[in-house]
């Protein structure tokens, strides 16, 4: 099955299953475009901190995240050195893997080399110009030849945990592709910016 009918008689992705905080991301934020690249930071550290989990757990420990790594904005993270690695490695609110930590850091020290919006744009530049819209789940890759291309043209330039699946979950929920299936309510009603 493709779709699920909610509590609010919502036909969803069913991914989603009964999660309310799944169902409120599922409707306001997968899909939407998203741009900017603070917020594009944020997201490729997410799901860098994603890999090997399940996104509802990085959705239930993203206040936390927030707060530790100061709204990611990319300066404050940048600056952070060996005693806010072993601060964080010490704080059960967020996913304490010193590699993905370690990571998020270096990639923003990456992103300050870059100018103002190059991030943005050089992320978007690898949307495709045309998406088919998935039918049903089992229609949904996990790996696109664009995403495949984003995660080597990064990897290129220093960033880390940035692999062509976590790549493709960022072109996702960033809206870069649009994989609400056919039958889900966003495909009739996307929310408004």
């Amino acid at each position: 099955m493709s779709t699920r009918i909610g509590p609010d008689g919502r036909a969803r992705c069913a991914w989603v299953g009964d999660d309310p905080e799944y169902a409120r991301y599922h409707d306001e934020e997968w899909g939407v475009p998203l741009h900017g690249d603070r917020a594009l930071f944020e997201k490729m550290s997410l799901e860098g901190f994603q890999a090997g989990l399940s996104w509802i757990t990085i959705l239930r420990k993203r206040p936390r995240f927030r707060e530790v790594f100061h709204g990611f904005e990319p300066e404050a993270v940048a600056a952070f050195g060996e005693d806010d690695v072993a601060r964080l490695m010490t704080d059960a609110g967020i996913i304490r893997n010193r590699a993905k930590i370690e990571a998020t850091i270096s990639n923003a020290r990456l992103l300050l080399d870059m100018a103002p919006g190059e991030l943005d744009a050089f992320m978007w530049s690898f949307a495709p110009a045309s998406h088919r819209r998935p039918a049903t789940f089992a229609d949904v890759p996990a790996i696109t030849p664009e995403a495949t291309a984003m995660s080597k043209a990064l990897r290129k330039r220093g960033f880390r945990f940035v692999g062509p699946t976590t790549m493709y979950a960022l072109m996702q929920s960033a809206g870069m592709v649009d994989d609400h299936v056919d039958g889900c309510w966003r495909v009739s009603s996307p929310p408004s910016g």
